[in-house]
C-alpha cells in the first residue's frame, strides 16, 4: 500500500489500525524514516488534528521539513524519541497524544547510503551514527574497544555464536591495520565464522550489535517507552514496530507488566486493588507481523513485528 508514490512502509495498514486515529487527534511519530507513516496519518487528520514528527538523524528531519513545512498540523523536531517527554513540551504539544507510534531499527535510506556505513552491501566507511553529531563511530569503538567487551556486545546485541572468535579476529587484524570500512569488517568477520547460514551473511549479526551499541539503541526505546506511558492520553494507543529479538522482548515485557496488576496485589479482586496498582494498559491485539505479499514487496520487512497496547488508566 504506497502512500503518495513512495515505497510502502512497513506494516503500514497494521499500523494505522493500532493507532485508530481520531481527525482532531493528537499523535507523536517518533521515527520518521521515509516518511511513509508521517504521510498516512496525515491523510487521516483533520485540520484540527496534530502530529509531532521526531528522528535522530538530521537528514530525515531536513527531508521532512522540505516535504512538510506547508502543513500547520505538523511540528518537527531532531531528537531522540527517548526524550519525547522534554520535546513535546518544548514543541507545545502539553496535553499528552492519542496515539504514538514506534518504527525501530535503521530506515531505508540510511542502509541504502553506503557512506552511512550501516550496510556491507556497499563498502563504506564505518560509521552507523544514527545522528553524525555524536563523537562515537564504529570505526573509533572497534579501534579501542577490549577484547572482552566486543565479545560481550557481539554475544549481548547480536546473539552471536562466534563471538569470541570473531573478536580475536577483530582483535589480530587492527594490530596490522585500522580496520575503517564496511567491506573490511564484513570480511574480517566472514573469514573467522565457520559456515554459513542460508540467506544470511556471516556478518549481521555483528553489524547489528555494533550498531546498537553505538547508538545506545536498547536503553533508548526502554526510555521512550516509559515516557510514551506517560504521554498517552487514557484511551490513547501506543505502536511499536521492531525488527529483532531483543527490541521485541523489550516491548513484549514492557506491555505485558502494564498490562496486569502491580505484582503485589496479582490474583486479588480488581476493586480490593488500589488505583495506583491497577493495569494501565490493556493489550489491543495479538503481535502482528507481515504476510507473504508484503515480505515479497519488500523483503526487509520479514522480520519486523507490531505491537499495539491501549491506555486505560
Amino acid at each position: 500500500m504506497p502512500v503518495s508514490g513512495d515505497h510502502a512502509p512497513v506494516l503500514l495498514k497494521e499500523a494505522l489500525e493500532g493507532l485508530a486515529i481520531r481527525q482532531d487527534g493528537s499523535y507523536l511519530d517518533g521515527t520518521y524514516g521515509r516518511g511513509g507513516h508521517t504521510i498516512a496519518i496525515l491523510e487521516r487528520l483533520g485540520p484540527q488534528g496534530r502530529l509531532l514528527v521526531i528522528d535522530r538523524d538530521p537528514e530525515a528531519v531536513a527531508a521532512a521539513r522540505d516535504r512538510l513545512a506547508s502543513d500547520r498540523r505538523v511540528c518537527i523536531e531532531q531528537g531522540n524519541f527517548a526524550e519525547m517527554g522534554a520535546i513535546s513540551t518544548a514543541a507545545g504539544f502539553r496535553d499528552g497524544f492519542d496515539g504514538i507510534l514506534l518504527d525501530l531499527g535503521v530506515s531505508s535510506p540510511q542502509l541504502d547510503q553506503a557512506s552511512r556505513g550501516f550496510s556491507f552491501s556497499a563498502d563504506g566507511p564505518l560509521d552507523m551514527r544514527m545522528d553524525p553529531s555524536q563523537t562515537l563511530t564504529a570505526q573509533g569503538w572497534l579501534s579501542t574497544v577490549t577484547e572482552r567487551e566486543m565479545v560481550d556486545v557481539f554475544r549481548r546485541y547480536g546473539e552471536e555464536r562466534f563471538a569470541r572468535r570473531i573478536a580475536k579476529a577483530l582483535v589480530r587484524a587492527r594490530q596490522e591495520t585500522q580496520i575503517e570500512t564496511t567491506g573490511q569488517l564484513a570480511e574480517i568477520v566472514a573469514a573467522a565464522v565457520p559456515g554459513r547460514e542460508p540467506g544470511k551473511h556471516p556478518a549481521t549479526r555483528v553489524f547489528q550489535a555494533i550498531r546498537i551499541r553505538i547508538n545506545d539503541e536498547l536503553q533508548s526505546l526502554a526510555d521512550g517507552l516509559a515516557a510514551a506511558h506517560g504521554l498517552l492520553r487514557i484511551g490513547g494507543r501506543l505502536c511499536v514496530i521492531s525488527f529483532h529479538s531483543l527490541e521485541d522482548r523489550i516491548v513484549k515485557r514492557f506491555i505485558r507488566d502494564r498490562a496486569r496488576e502491580a505484582e503485589a496485589w496479582r490474583g486479588l479482586p480488581l476493586d480490593s486493588v488500589p488505583e495506583h496498582a491497577r493495569p494501565t494498559f490493556s493489550i489491543a491485539s495479538k503481535a502482528i507481523k507481515p504476510g507473504t505479499e508484503e515480505i515479497q514487496l519488500n523483503p526487509r520487512s520479514r522480520s519486523a513485528v507490531l505491537r499495539v497496547a491501549e491506555r486505560i488508566h
